[in-house]
């Protein structure tokens, strides 16, 4: 960790020293704990975290039913059935899905049976209705089948008793569909983290709305708005703030959040009131970073909940974000930590600078095996995300890559 006295007020000063990404990471990791979990419909399972495994407590199917719909025969009364030697059997009921025959299948019997149906007793294979041809009492067959063939025998989908998915699990949809299978109408899942997103800046307007001679209008919030849903939490609100200490601790303090993001006055001028906000209200171990960009990023708690800095430049608070706040977010819903981003093997085609002891954040295009560095600096140009189509990762080891060398590169999504 860096000094104690980076816990002073840095604004007009400067950081003394700054705390590695891993001191970060480490902090998060270290300190983020699942949230509780709570039940839900199934309908409102989608994309949500399983809290518990989930054990069947019935066979699916619970009895044995036919594949096809046919006939419901003997196997070993179709021994020599053929075009030229049919084999006829008196029809003696009709199984349908839902209706069973409520008859025994004796010798030189068959039931007319149904995708679906439950298999009658007595039968032990289903000739396809393509090789039957029945009149009103008779059915003949021309082909041979082998005992259970076309029949979906009891269980086969699921057991009772066995694991279906297990804690930690992301639902999709055909996973709610197998929990409909089974006949549960809630399931229990981790709580989605609730996200306050903080926008400070005198200077900002909000698009749509009337723009002041020399304002900008803040994107940010936009690019965190996406985010958050990938991540697994829920937006708890939206709160704007001028650039004034009561306002930034009135949207801190105000209850309901999990995890609080303030976009925008987290470095070192003097209207920067958020880390000396939340040191004040409750604690911020980290402040400072060894990156570029999202080097005045910051995260610490108030009140029970996680507050990070996010730079108010726009590349800088989509770095932070991913770095820092995004992994939060992830953890505390009982998602994996790691990048939500698909990883790629390419070969640069020119060089990335860099330094010891500082972790560097680049755009690049990825085309094919190619990956093209756009943009080394310019945190507030937002376009270069745009051109981009994912980022390349320089840890704080190296010095940089030469042009050729052979990287990982993760896509945007």
């Amino acid at each position: 960790m860096a000094a104690s006295n980076q816990n002073s007020d840095v604004r007009m000063r400067g950081f003394c020293s700054r705390h590695t990404v891993e001191d970060a990471l480490s902090w998060i990791d270290s300190t983020v704990l699942r949230l509780a979990s709570e039940q839900v419909e199934l309908a409102a399972a989608y994309g949500r975290v399983l809290a518990v495994d989930v054990v069947s407590s019935l066979d699916v199917p619970e009895f044995d039913r036919s594949a096809m719909d046919g006939y419901a025969v003997r196997a070993a009364e179709t021994v020599g059935a053929g075009d030229y030697s049919p084999v006829s059997l008196r029809i003696v009921g009709r199984a349908m899905p839902g209706s069973p025959a409520n008859v025994a299948v004796a010798e030189g019997q068959a039931v007319r049976i149904m995708t679906g149906a439950p298999m009658p007793d007595g039968a032990d294979a289903v000739v396809p209705a393509e090789y039957a041809t029945a009149s009103l009492s008779v059915v003949e067959l021309t082909t041979t089948v082998s005992p259970l063939k076309n029949v979906g025998r009891r269980g086969e989908d699921v057991v009772a008793g066995s694991t279906l998915l297990k804690a930690g699990h992301v639902l999709r949809p055909q996973d709610v569909g197998l929990l409909a299978s089974i006949g549960q109408s809630h399931v229990e899942v981790i709580r989605r983290p609730r996200v306050r997103i903080v926008v400070t800046g005198s200077e900002l307007a909000v698009p749509g709305s009337e723009r002041r001679p020399f304002q900008i209008f803040e994107a940010n919030s936009f690019i965190v708005l996406g985010l958050i849903p990938r991540d697994g939490g829920v937006v708890e609100s939206l709160v704007r703030c001028r650039d004034e200490q009561d306002e930034i601790r009135r949207a801190i303090t105000q209850p309901g959040a999990d995890v609080v993001l303030i976009s925008g006055g987290s470095s070192v001028g003097a209207e920067d009131h958020a880390p000396g906000s939340v040191r004040e209200l409750g604690e911020l171990p980290i402040h400072g970073l060894a990156m570029r960009p999202s080097s005045p990023a910051g995260m610490g708690r108030v009140n029970g909940s996680f507050v990070f800095l996010l730079p108010g430049n726009p590349v800088s608070c989509l770095c932070a974000y991913d770095f820092f706040a995004g992994r939060a977010i992830r953890l505390l819903g009982g998602r994996s930590a790691d990048w939500p981003y698909q990883s790629v093997e390419g070969t640069l085609t020119n060089k990335v600078a860099s330094q010891i002891g500082r972790v560097d954040y680049c755009r690049v295009r990825i085309a094919g095996d190619d990956i093209e560095p756009l943009a080394l600096s310019g945190a507030s140009i937002l376009s270069s995300t745009t051109r981009a189509n994912g980022f390349v990762i320089v840890p704080a080891m190296s010095e940089g890559y030469g042009a050729g060398t052979r990287v990982t590169a993760f896509r945007y999504s």
